[in-house]
């Protein structure tokens, strides 16, 4: 049965068969007509705080300013790589 929220009661027996544990966040996928239900792989908390802090000359810069400079580091980073490469 629906609650008027919308929830749920996950069956025990699907619980055990996803090794779902309370608080657990799952993520549903509709295919064919069907919905599936399954472990969600990321969440928005499993992945808090894996990127690190952009360090201080970074901050206060546009979205635009630190796209550019990623580039030029990355470009820089493969110019290393492909070095290295040719002189090993």
């Amino acid at each position: 049965t629906m609650t008027k929220r919308g929830q749920v009661t996950v069956p025990a027996e699907v619980r055990r068969l996803l090794g779902l544990k309370p608080r657990d966040q799952v993520e549903f996928t509709i295919q064919d007509g069907r919905v599936e239900i399954r472990p969600a792989k990321y969440t928005l908390e499993s992945v808090y705080q894996s990127v690190p802090a952009l360090p201080e000359p970074l901050r206060g810069l546009s979205d635009k300013e630190i796209a550019r400079i990623a580039i030029e580091d990355h470009v820089e980073q493969v110019v290393r790589r492909g070095r290295k490469r040719e002189a090993g």
